[in-house]
């Protein structure tokens, strides 16, 4: 019989986290598709009306989160996947701190990106 493996700690959190940030990216995507897809078509989707849902808190709020939940999601995968692969020791911790600098990069950009179209200052 095969032996259980997975990369994540046992009693660890990891596991439960990427579960959860699957469910809310699935809903969230769902809301992304069902409004960039239905309510307005793509030939409607402009900058300008991009920018002007971009104001409103909610929505602002709830593509700030997308943006970290889908990042969070996504580099702890591929860590996972990586480390399933037999990925270990020195060469382990640079993919990790590799990653973390390329989330925390792509974090803050894409919260410059919010911000400018939402109208609020940038820093």
């Amino acid at each position: 019989m095969a032996e259980r493996y997975s990369s994540f700690e046992r009693g660890g959190r990891g596991w439960l986290w990427q579960r959860i940030t699957a469910g809310f990216l699935v809903v969230v995507l769902a809301f992304h598709f069902f409004l960039l897809h239905f309510v307005n078509h793509a030939d409607e989707v402009t900058f300008a009306l991009s920018s002007a849902r971009m104001t409103d808190l909610t929505y602002y709020s709830l593509m700030v989160l997308f943006l970290i939940t889908a990042t969070f999601h996504g580099v702890n995968g591929v860590y996972n996947a990586l480390v399933n692969q037999g990925l270990s020791g020195g060469k382990k911790r640079v993919v990790k701190y590799t990653l973390i600098a390329a989330s925390l990069v792509l974090v803050v950009q894409g919260i410059r990106t919010a911000n400018a179209w939402a109208g609020f200052p940038t820093f």
